[in-house]
C-alpha cells in the first residue's frame, strides 16, 4: 500500500472540498480519505469516507460537550450526560426516560437511567414518576447551566462557524442527508441481528 505524505493528504482533501489544491491538474489523486481502505474498497467508497468524518466529528463533538459544559460551572459529565441534560431541557417539558431514549437513538435505557440519577445528584434535574414511567423535569439551577452553556456555545463555536461562511442551508442540507442514512445503518443492524 502506497504511504502518501501530509500534502499529498492535504490535496487530496482540498479536491474534494473544491479548494484551491484541487485546482492542480498535475496533483496525483489520493482518493477518498478513508480509516479503513479494506471498506472502501466496495461499491460506494464515498460511504467509507463519510463513516470517517463521522467517527471524527463524533469524537470532536464529544470533547466540545464535555469541555464546554466543564467551563459552563459543571466538570465530570461525560458526552451523554450533556446531550441528556439538554434534551430534558428541550422546552422546558418533563420528559420521560423512553422520550429521551427514542429522541437520542439510544438502545440502553439504563445508560440514559444512570445520566438521569447523576444529573439529579448534581441538582440540575429532578425526577419522578408518571404512572410506571420515570420522568425528569429542568431544574433552575439546570436552566442557568443550559444558558451558561449556550452562551459559551454561541461565543467560541457558533462564531466560528459563521466566520467559515458556512451556508446554513447547506448545513440543513448535511443534517437531513446524515437523518436519511441513520437509518439506512438502523434498519442494516437490526438485519445484521437476524444473521
Amino acid at each position: 500500500m502506497a504511504k502518501h505524505t501530509d500534502k499529498d493528504i492535504g490535496e487530496g482533501i482540498g479536491r474534494a472540498a473544491g479548494g484551491a489544491a484541487g485546482k492542480d491538474e498535475g496533483a496525483a489523486s489520493v482518493g477518498p480519505v478513508v480509516l479503513a481502505s479494506h471498506l472502501a474498497s466496495g461499491a460506494l467508497p464515498q460511504l467509507s469516507e463519510m463513516e470517517y468524518v463521522l467517527t471524527v466529528a463524533t469524537n470532536a463533538f464529544h470533547r466540545w460537550m464535555v469541555r464546554c459544559m466543564t467551563a459552563a460551572g459543571h466538570p465530570g459529565m461525560t458526552p451523554l450526560d450533556v446531550l441528556v441534560m439538554h434534551g430534558v431541557m428541550h422546552k422546558e417539558r418533563e420528559k420521560t426516560l423512553s422520550d429521551l431514549c427514542v429522541v437520542l437513538n439510544v438502545e440502553d435505557t439504563h445508560l440514559v437511567n444512570y445520566s438521569l440519577k447523576k444529573l439529579e445528584g448534581m441538582g440540575l434535574l429532578t425526577t419522578g414518576k408518571r404512572g410506571k414511567e420515570k420522568t425528569a423535569r429542568v431544574t433552575a439551577e439546570g436552566m442557568k447551566t443550559c444558558e451558561r452553556y449556550h452562551q459559551i456555545r454561541e461565543n467560541l463555536l457558533v462564531e466560528s462557524v459563521c466566520d467559515l461562511g458556512v451556508d446554513a442551508a447547506e448545513l440543513a442540507k448535511a443534517a437531513r442527508l446524515l437523518r436519511a442514512v441513520s437509518g439506512q445503518y438502523d434498519q442494516a443492524a437490526r438485519s445484521a441481528t437476524n444473521l
